[in-house]
């Protein structure tokens, strides 16, 4: 007899908790190939092959259609096309867990809220008092954000050894500031205004509502209007991985079909008696693409998007960012340029200080709720991986900073986020002693 519950039964849980565990475990493995094409990318950037590897980069590609000219740089098409992907993933991953994961809850969403905040503001700071006067100062945004795919893979080397509360507490701050920051970068870092282009761009988006609302569901429809805002918002001035970040909040969180349904569909496909289906029967063959419709359709859009993004993101676009961005020719660098120290004291003690002193306040306050199995202490080795901020960080480096002072910009992104990771790794590791 065919044994037909080879599968254990479904838990509502199980919505909330599987997606959560594969986004984490993807981000752990994409963290090491991440920081394996970092070490590539320096390895190549000061080695005989530095000027081939270095210019590469620079090759134009595009299209040119009259006046319109759509030629970009490799690297420009990586950072802010691929690039918009990145953020795409990040945003649905944020209204999945907002609306259907822990963070439903607004007092457990305020405390990596608050965190992100501080995150943001004293990092800050301390780098304007710092850059006080000094070419470079624009440069602020580099000590905003966290990368999400260093620090959950810091954290994958623990296991089950630290509370499962801080992965959610910092995968939830790392997504909440890198919005943020990403929406700095729209703002603060964009170009004079398009309005013309700005304007068709939200007339896409309303079309993408739109288009919601009717009922389509063909994922070639929204990725080609997408690809129209993207290209809008490009021409508008405000940097076009914006477009990732409102289309990815914009995605539906409700199913289609619903459990009930999708049983009744199925079971009429399997009614049909084993090699009892003909070739050439209409209703069958009609109850058969049904059927592959609806299990498409039990998961919500947010979640066949993130499954369906997220590797791509994490195994393929990140890794090509790092080796786009990560390549710094270490000859001739001065290692103590104002920037580079600013950035380091930015990541390395602003990003702690400010996460831990705003979430301390949100919970003391009684804005945020703190989760039973969450000390002070984690939050403490937590904050200080905060300060990793690769990814983020020199994206906006490439932004803000001409190339008198880029390098030495990326050694202090690079060599805050190192220090950041083994002060976290260190407490972490000092904290699960002391337990046992």
């Amino acid at each position: 007899m065919i044994d037909t519950h080879q599968g254990l039964p479904h838990e509502a849980a199980d919505s909330i908790t599987k997606p959560f565990a594969r986004f984490l475990k993807i981000e752990a493995a994409a963290g090491g190939l991440l920081l394996l094409a970092v070490l590539l990318a320096l390895g190549l950037a000061n080695s005989p092959w530095q000027e081939g590897f270095l210019s590469f980069w620079e090759t134009p590609i595009g299209l040119t259609f009259g006046s319109l000219d759509f030629t970009r740089s490799l690297r420009h098409w990586i950072n802010d096309g691929l690039m918009t992907l990145f953020f795409f993933v990040l945003s649905l991953e944020l209204k999945r867990e907002l609306v259907l994961g822990e963070l439903r809850n607004p007092r457990q969403a305020a405390l990596p809220f608050a965190g992100a905040l501080g995150g943001m503001v004293v990092p800050v700071s301390l780098y304007l008092a710092l850059m006080s006067g000094q070419p470079g100062i624009h440069g602020w945004g580099t000590v905003m954000a966290t990368d999400t795919a260093f620090v959950i893979g810091c954290l994958a080397l623990f296991g089950g050894r630290i509370p499962p509360t801080l992965r959610l507490f910092l995968l939830s701050l790392a997504i909440f500031d890198d919005v943020g920051a990403i929406l700095v970068v729209a703002f603060g870092y964009g170009e004079a205004l398009n309005w013309s282009a700005l304007g068709l761009g939200f007339l896409g988006i309303g079309i993408v509502a739109g288009a919601s609302r009717l009922g389509i569901r063909s994922v070639p429809v929204y990725f080609l209007l997408g690809a129209a805002v993207w290209l809008c918002f490009d021409a508008s001035g405000v940097h076009a991985t914006i477009a990732g970040v409102i289309l990815g909040l914009m995605t539906p969180t409700r199913i289609w079909v619903s459990d009930a349904r999708l049983r009744e569909i199925l079971g009429r496909v399997l009614a049909v008696p084993a090699g009892d289906r003909r070739q050439g029967d209409a209703a069958s063959h009609r109850d058969l693409r049904q059927a592959g419709r609806a299990v498409t359709e039990s998961l919500s859009p947010v979640e066949r998007l993130e499954m369906m993004l997220h590797p791509w993101v994490g195994f393929a676009i990140m890794p090509i960012f790092a080796l786009a961005n990560a390549g710094i020719t270490i000859q001739g660098v001065d290692f103590v340029q104002p920037v580079s120290l600013a950035i380091i004291v930015g990541l390395v003690l602003g990003k702690p200080i400010g996460v831990l002193g705003f979430s301390w306040f949100a919970v003391r306050s009684g804005l945020a709720l703190l989760a039973p199995a969450l000390s002070w202490p984690f939050i403490l080795a937590g904050s200080f991986l905060t300060g990793i901020g690769f990814t983020m960080s020199l994206f906006i480096a490439g932004l803000a900073f001409d190339s008198s002072v880029l390098n030495a910009a990326k050694l202090g992104i690079l060599g805050g986020s190192a220090l950041s990771a083994i002060l976290g790794i260190s407490l972490l590791i000092w904290l699960i002693l002391r337990m046992r």
